[in-house]
């Protein structure tokens, strides 16, 4: 007879010593809790906040609004003063260093001449017909628009996780209503067995109720698969590791009350940031023409410079032998050239202009369609969950009655089959609807750029 104190795992863990069984019970332990802490109920709020929290897209939009302010901390160093300093030697042979003019002595250059030049200036553009400041403008426009760009971002992310998080919940849903359907299955498969035990229905009504047994179990295996992917997709969108096995909280898609199309129009209207990138866009537009016009006008500058001139042969200044001369000016210059080179210019950046105002009514125009759909499909999702609802409570009642039908073999296996696919199918079709209905209702905020607000 083998006993447990004779089994082979149970005479190995004796021959362990007390510290490391007990090292290992721990790690066996830890590798269990490990295990189950890859499991994790959450809810969609949480899921948005941790899809913001780790999204590389985020982090790429806001590099790009770091790039855009320093291009406008550039744009402001331009009206900086300018300056520079330049220290030259120079040394000069002279091998012809007689010079006779005639009518007179000659006169005896050396044979070789050093010199020493440095020189220090510092200037100021004065006015430059606004050219500056037109800059500057315009860069703060890229650093807004830049700005938008990220609440965009944040808007796209969350709803990449919201249809994520409805498509594993209705995932999740459908497998619920297999594993239900299994149950009740299997109760009519062990009836039908007793009933061709006694007689009461063939070998073939059996053999039906195990292939719908058979075609839900095909079903479950794909939502498997589908949940699988779905959570695989969403671990990565949450920046959790890619084993966590999510499970989604109870979500309460209880019919919201709705207010009118045009209200949600208007609220797109005001918070979707492509229109206010469009009207961003139009005011640097506006800038542009204003920055071509100014190079029209003629530019005043402010310049102090020092100089040092030194001719002897050492580089340390020597009383008599160096002359430090300071200059201080004004300079205007205009380039009047392009009173008629600049028109074109001029022309073309209008043309800008007028572009970015159209492109603002095709973009106008696109997100009236887009809510009026987005709003509609909501509708249309809420009445399919009425109906459902509706079929589901008649598809049950049906069910039931084939049942005692069945039992009073009145009703054949087929039929009865044909009931418990009714319903089957009905419950399925009402968990989809919830999940549609709630998504297309976080699309419509969406396409009101009220989703993240």
């Amino acid at each position: 007879m083998n006993t447990l104190n004779n089994h082979p795992v149970k005479r190995y863990l004796f021959k362990i010593p007390g510290k490391a069984l007990a090292a290992t019970l721990l790690f066996a332990a830890t590798v269990i809790t490990a295990a189950t802490a890859q499991e994790r109920t959450i809810t969609i709020d949480e899921a948005i906040k941790l899809g913001i929290e780790n999204s590389k897209t985020l982090k790429m939009s806001q590099s790009k609004i770091d790039q855009a302010v320093s291009e406008y901390n550039q744009a402001k160093d331009k009206a900086l003063p300018t300056g520079s300093a330049s220290f030259a030697y120079n040394r000069a042979q002279i091998p012809a260093h007689t010079l006779d003019l005639g009518g007179g002595d000659p006169i005896h250059l050396p044979s070789s001449a050093n010199a020493y030049l440095g020189i220090a200036s510092v200037s100021e553009t004065i006015f430059a017909g606004n050219r500056l400041r037109y800059a500057r403008e315009s860069t703060d426009l890229l650093v807004k628009v830049a700005r938008l760009d990220v609440d965009k971002d944040k808007e796209e992310i969350s709803y990449d996780v919201i249809n994520a998080y409805y498509g594993l919940y209705k995932v999740l849903q459908s497998k619920k209503v297999v594993e239900q359907n299994l149950k009740t299955i299997d109760a009519q498969i062990k009836q039908s067995q007793r009933f061709f035990e006694q007689g009461l229905v063939t070998k073939n009504d059996v053999l039906r109720f195990q292939l719908q047994r058979a075609n839900i179990e095909l079903n479950g295996i794909d939502l498997e698969s589908n949940r699988k992917i779905i959570n695989y997709n969403l671990d990565i969108l949450l920046g959790l590791p890619e084993s966590t096995q999510l499970n989604i909280a109870q979500i309460n898609e209880a019919d919201r009350k709705m207010g009118m199309l045009s209200n949600y129009i208007d609220t797109a209207i005001a918070n979707r940031q492509e229109l206010k990138q469009s009207d961003l866009r139009t005011q640097a537009a506006e800038v542009n023409i204003k920055s071509i016009m100014a190079n029209k006008a003629p530019t005043l500058a402010a310049s102090v410079g020092g100089y040092y001139v030194d001719v002897s042969g050492n580089p340390i200044p020597q009383s008599g032998k160096f002359i430090t001369p300071i200059t201080a000016g004004l300079t205007l210059s205009w380039n009047f050239g392009t009173l008629w080179t600049n028109k074109n210019k001029e022309a073309e950046a209008r043309i800008q202009r007028d572009q970015t105002v159209i492109g603002k009514d095709i973009q106008l125009d696109a997100i009236k369609r887009e809510v009026n759909g987005n709003y509609q499909n909501y509708q249309t999702a809420v009445n399919k969950i009425k109906l459902l609802q509706t079929s589901i409570e008649q598809a049950g009642e049906n069910n039931k009655i084939l049942e005692n039908k069945y039992q009073s073999n009145i009703a054949s296996a087929t039929d009865r089959a044909d009931a418990e696919t009714l319903l089957y199918q009905a419950q399925i079709n009402l968990e989809l609807a919830k999940a549609d209905a709630g998504l297309a209702y976080y699309t419509l905020l969406k396409s009101t750029g009220k989703l993240t607000k």
